[in-house]
């Protein structure tokens, strides 16, 4: 999720943009959202709504990575045939060349980070869009995002908080820890994170929110040379902090042989948990399955490991039911070692594979260090 330099010219070409693009032909499920205004950060709505769903239903936004864009998340995902097998609706914000070449929202810039302004305010609006065309639950709207929409997904939680229940952040960075390109590639690369404390102060300053915090989920993998792992341990200290919980979780176990963490509240239910997919480059955790596209499609960005993100965070939205899985030692034990464990399948990229391709693009549009 790289920052784009102000004024940078991209080149491009076919075989450039192949590294990015999906390896077949996708289905694009996704219908217009009619204009909004504000429209501050100039981006484009789209939506999914199944047919004859009855409301009030739960509403998630969707937000894509760099090169992406909304169709091509949706496709890979899995979110809208999700939404078909359990009820709830979903919102695309979709970033624009205009904005940035690469088609990253500018979850760095300090015009598009703060409420009231920029993409932040639109997708703001694009909230209200849909509860005024929907019966949309406000009690249940969440949002999620990989890599710049996980950085942006972010920047939603702590600009807007009163708007979630919940959020779920991939590959993504805490908010507040850059404010221009150069804190990007910084905070990028594990160098600008600060103590929970500090970054806590940062969401607490985002907002004049003075409710309950959203709950959050975390997802990285310990071999994204793009987004470095210490981002999610600095995002789960930055929310630990502001729901009033320490800095080791209440809970260690292992889902799929990949360790997760958990934060519990008072009632025993988990304000945060955080998943970290050992040997998984940088995107989105997936389980194709029986390669019907019910848990995603295996692609760019789109890595097969065996565990599927997107139904653990619908199941921690609590709009669907918690799929099966290899959940090992019970609360309160710590996990193995991760020598001990075993090896779940396709867990690493091959080298040059989509990770390679993606860094090799960046760098050499300048766009990456």
């Amino acid at each position: 999720m790289p920052a784009i330099r102000p004024g940078l010219r991209v080149r491009t070409s076919r075989k450039g943009a192949s590294a990015f693009a999906p390896t077949g032909a996708i289905e694009d499920r996704l219908a217009e959202l009619p204009a909004i205004a504000p429209n501050p950060g100039n981006l484009r709505g789209l939506h999914y709504v199944p047919e004859g769903l009855a409301g009030p239903a739960p509403l998630v936004v969707v937000l894509h990575g760099c090169t992406q864009n909304a169709a091509v998340y949706d496709h890979g995902s899995g979110w809208s045939r999700l939404a078909d097998r359990h009820g709830f609706m979903l919102l695309f914000p979709e970033q624009q060349r205009a904005n940035n070449p690469m088609l990253c929202f500018n979850w760095f810039s300090g015009n598009d980070n703060q409420r009231g302004m920029g993409e932040a305010a639109s997708i703001a609006a694009m909230i209200a869009a849909m509860r005024k065309s929907y019966d949309v639950d406000p009690q249940r709207i969440f949002v999620t995002g990989l890599s710049a929409g996980g950085a942006m997904t972010s920047v939603m939680l702590a600009t807007y908080p009163e708007l979630f229940a919940a959020g779920a952040i991939i590959a993504g960075v805490a908010y507040g820890c850059a404010s221009d390109v150069a804190g990007a590639f910084d905070c990028m690369g594990g160098r600008e994170q600060g103590n929970a404390g500090a970054l806590a102060m940062k969401v607490r300053r985002a907002s004049p929110h003075k409710g309950a915090w959203p709950r959050v989920q975390i997802w990285q993998g310990s071999a994204d040379h793009v987004v470095v792992p210490s981002n999610a341990d600095a995002i789960a200290l930055q929310w630990a902090h502001l729901h009033g919980l320490g800095a080791k979780p209440d809970r260690t176990d292992l889902v799929a042989s990949y360790p997760r963490r958990t934060w519990l509240g008072a009632d025993g239910a988990p304000l945060i948990e955080q998943y970290v997919i050992t040997g998984m480059a940088h995107g989105i955790p997936l389980d194709p399955g029986t390669g019907e596209g019910e848990s995603g499609i295996a692609g760019a960005h789109m890595l097969d490991v065996g565990l599927s993100s997107t139904d653990r965070i619908a199941a921690f939205f609590g709009i669907s039911p918690e799929p099966a899985g290899e959940l090992a030692p019970p609360a309160g034990r710590a996990a193995k070692p991760a020598a001990s464990r075993p090896r779940a399948r396709a867990r690493r990229e091959p080298a040059g594979g989509v990770q390679a391709a993606i860094e090799k693009a960046l760098k050499a549009a300048g766009l990456m260090r």
